[in-house]
């Protein structure tokens, strides 16, 4: 059984047109959370949301932090978020994922996953993150951490509003098609490339790779991992990037909201599951 490690081993770039590139998945991989889940207090500030539709979210991502995404929690919360967001202005959501995305985000990126993005880079590798999330969050993330392209959820616009309904969905064996996809545009050699997810959702992406790796894995994931002797990492260093990388100064306007609503729906849940156990 290979023992967990922190950090991959990250093989020189192969010159001559054959390219490579590392393949991220992005919640819990590279941050510590639901990423779309983490922006439900900004979106309440910003009067998206009810205070009822954050505690929703708080408690949705409890569930997906301690029972692990499989097939059936992440359709769930596929409808929840495509239900939740119908009607919302287009413009507002970016506005308030630029405003906020630092004092959200930043303090829950895996050190260790940052430090694997820069050796993929000094290899002369692409880095590219394919998440489940909306593209509205993933592409700012996917910027401030240097990525060079995202692959995420798009959520159908008609008239700049979201109507609930999805366009694409990155999910599972999509995410894999996408991959070949981008690797035959790209001229991305499959066998040479890496990736790296914590869900069996991701085995079809993992398996696409040459060297996948298992990162915090579920269950089963682990499993799929032990079996085919694949990498097992484990990150637990949440950073603020500020210290790792030059960043842009983040915009105050719903920070404080932003941080305080977390806080209160994460104790608003530990509360409930303390009365559930008496």
């Amino acid at each position: 059984m290979p023992a967990p490690a922190h950090h991959a081993s990250v093989r020189p770039y192969r010159w001559g047109g054959r390219r490579e590139a590392a393949f991220f998945d992005l919640d819990k991989t590279i941050i510590a959370k639901s990423s779309t889940l983490a922006f439900s207090k900004p979106f309440q500030a910003g009067g998206l949301i009810s205070r009822r539709g954050v505690l929703r979210s708080a408690y949705a991502q409890f569930v997906y932090l301690v029972g692990g995404a499989d097939h059936d929690q992440m359709e769930k919360m596929r409808q929840f978020m495509s239900q939740l967001c119908a009607g919302w202005n287009v413009a507002t959501v970016q506005e308030i994922v630029a405003e906020t995305l630092h004092n959200v985000v930043d303090p829950l990126v895996y050190d260790e996953a940052v430090s694997l993005i820069e050796e993929h880079h000094l290899a002369g590798r692409d880095v590219i993150i394919v998440s489940t999330s909306g593209s509205e969050v993933v592409g700012p993330i996917g910027e401030m951490l240097g990525a060079d392209r995202v692959i995420a959820t798009r959520m159908e616009i008609v008239d700049g509003r979201y109507t609930g309904e999805i366009d694409y969905y990155a999910y599972s064996e999509t995410k894999a098609t996408a991959i070949r996809e981008l690797a035959e545009t790209e001229g991305y050699v499959l066998a040479n490339c890496y990736a790296y997810s914590d869900s069996v959702t991701d085995l079809p992406m993992l398996e696409a790779v040459g060297h996948p790796h298992a990162v915090n894995p579920d269950k089963d994931l682990r499993k799929a991992a032990v079996a085919n002797e694949w990498p097992v990492l484990v990150f637990t260093k949440p950073v603020t990037l500020g210290r790792r990388m030059k960043l842009p100064p983040a915009k105050p306007t719903l920070a404080a909201l932003a941080v305080g609503g977390l806080v209160v729906a994460g104790g608003a849940i530990a509360v409930n599951l303390r009365k559930r156990s008496l």
